[in-house]
């Protein structure tokens, strides 16, 4: 057997923007209800095609998943962040927070997993606020017990308002600053 590896799809997206009277940026010729959104397991800006007449809330958790979708005809694709446009554009950092902070389990698995990502930089190092210090810090009491949750971060290893240092790493990981993903699925 070759190596069939399941392609994993966003179940879940947040509205970053919409229009009710859209042209598709990713599918030619495409009209409709157009949403912006940002999925919420692999963090990708993506196009989507609402039913007629339906109405989305910027910040709105939306299924998109394969099987019974409510309000979405269909994902039209992954958006380029050079082309969305600006009123999405400033919604990101408030999602990105809102995602980091209902999903802490994974990242603070995250936080907990960590490897290093060559002989001199560690995955660690790539979140902002993270120098040798603290990364030295949080390597070594994770040793001792993994963290369970943000609360656990700050007291054990000192480190202040890990959710605001995610966002911010993932925001630049969105908006393509960075040179490497380490959350944002390409």
């Amino acid at each position: 057997m070759g190596n069939t590896q399941l392609r994993k799809y966003e179940e879940y997206a947040y509205v970053l923007d919409y229009k009710s009277r859209g042209k598709s940026t990713t599918v030619r010729g495409r009209t409709g209800v157009i949403i912006i959104a940002l999925g919420e397991e692999r963090l990708t800006l993506l196009e989507i095609l609402g039913i007629e007449n339906s109405t989305f809330d910027i910040g709105e958790r939306i299924y998109i998943g394969k099987e019974g979708r409510t309000k979405v005809q269909s994902v039209l694709g992954k958006m380029d962040y050079v082309k969305t446009p600006e009123s999405a554009k400033t919604e990101i950092p408030k999602i990105v927070e809102l995602i980091v902070t209902t999903n802490e389990k994974k990242f603070v698995d995250y936080i907990n997993n960590a490897q290093p990502l060559t002989p001199r930089v560690h995955a660690l190092e790539l979140i902002p606020g993270i120098g040798k210090t603290y990364m030295n810090v949080i390597l070594k009491e994770r040793e001792n017990k993994q963290f369970e949750n943000y609360n656990d971060i700050e007291t054990r290893a000192g480190l202040k308002e890990p959710i605001r240092h995610l966002t911010q790493r993932i925001v630049e990981e969105i908006s393509g600053e960075a040179r490497m993903n380490l959350f944002v699925k390409r």
